[in-house]
């Protein structure tokens, strides 16, 4: 008879902070002896490919699923899901308070979802928000304790799987820990840097402004006519210009420094008034096309503008005392 047991998998950081390091061990050593949890390490979960062993091991891990990356929970949700890793979202109460005093409240009822979303949960809980070992293990004894769903073990799992010699290595985290230390990689597998957008399926409408604004052929259509990120590669390192111009604030940069593009709840222009453009600072559209163009350059092709790829937007909102307020300032002759 199957056990219930959770699985719990660390992704580990990008660099070799001491740090970092030091809470990734504190958190694995304790879960390592947990009795409802079988733990593994996986590579930082942005810079896993499609077919790299630490992805093929999260698509196939059966029934509910806790993953702690150095992401913002959004973020880590959506690279799972374009990896055909997918499951409801779980509750996570370990989380930042001051994002999420700012989360948005939209339900987001014309977002298209995503597909096929088997009846399991996954857990993202982001790594950043405690410098406490001991926050992450109480927010994973909450959630096992809560968790109901019957899950065979993953030895079962592995030795049934065509690359089990493979994967055998994400059953022993001491070994992946040690490894770690070292900077060596089992059997030469390694992962470098990646850049490339997310859609965030909860929020996209399906409206093509990002695969009009990009000129790099990096989205493209699905069999079910629905947008995706097709070629992630041609994208341009350090240019999120496609973000910026998303309506809905559906496309995430996992790498990118500002909180709302990098996956942060809420949304890019998240207050209804931007103070840094009464000093003439651009606005988010201004800045997508100074970037997609210097892109273009740098690609040895012509600067197009805003001539190309942007749509006019008629606002909704009514106007207010604080719209009054910025005509009534731009009048001023200062």
């Amino acid at each position: 008879m199957a056990r219930t047991k959770l699985t719990v998998v660390i992704s580990q950081q990008q660099g070799k902070n001491p740090a970092k390091r030091q809470l990734e061990e504190e958190i694995a050593s304790a879960l390592l002896i947990h009795p409802d949890v079988d733990l593994s390490l996986v590579p930082h979960l942005y810079d896993l490919s499609s077919d790299h062993t630490g992805m093929v091991f999260l698509k196939s891990v059966p029934g509910d699923l806790i993953v702690l990356s150095w992401l913002y929970p959004r973020a880590s949700r959506w690279v799972l899901d374009r990896n055909s890793v997918r499951g409801r979202e779980g509750v996570v109460t370990l989380v930042d308070d001051a994002l999420e005093d700012e989360a948005e409240q939209s339900d987001h009822a014309d977002a298209i979802g995503s597909l096929d979303v088997p009846d399991r949960r996954i857990y993202c809980i982001d790594l950043r928000v405690s410098t406490d070992a001991q926050d992450y293990i109480d927010e994973v004894n909450r959630i096992t304790s809560e968790a109901s769903v019957q899950t065979v073990e993953l030895m079962s799992w592995i030795n049934g799987n065509p690359k089990a010699d493979q994967l055998q290595r994400y059953l022993n985290p001491q070994q992946q820990l040690d490894e770690s230390r070292s900077g060596s990689a089992a059997s030469g597998e390694s992962t470098k840097r990646r850049w490339y957008p997310v859609i965030d399926y909860s929020r996209c409408t399906s409206c093509m402004e990002c695969i009009d604004f990009c000129l790099f052929g990096v989205y493209g259509i699905d069999k079910h006519d629905r947008i995706l990120v097709e070629l992630e590669d041609n994208c341009k390192k350090g240019c999120p210009a496609c973000s910026r111009v998303c309506p809905e604030n559906a496309i995430v940069f996992p790498g990118h420094k500002t909180p709302a593009i990098a996956g942060a709840e809420g949304g890019v222009a998240g207050l209804k008034i931007d103070l840094s453009r009464l000093f003439g600072a651009p606005s988010g559209v201004d800045m997508a096309v100074r970037e997609r163009d210097a892109e273009l350059v740098n690609d040895g092709r012509d600067a197009v503008g805003a001539g190309v790829g942007l749509r006019t937007h008629e606002t909704d909102e009514e106007r207010d005392e604080l719209d009054d307020l910025i005509d009534s300032l731009d009048e001023l002759d200062l």
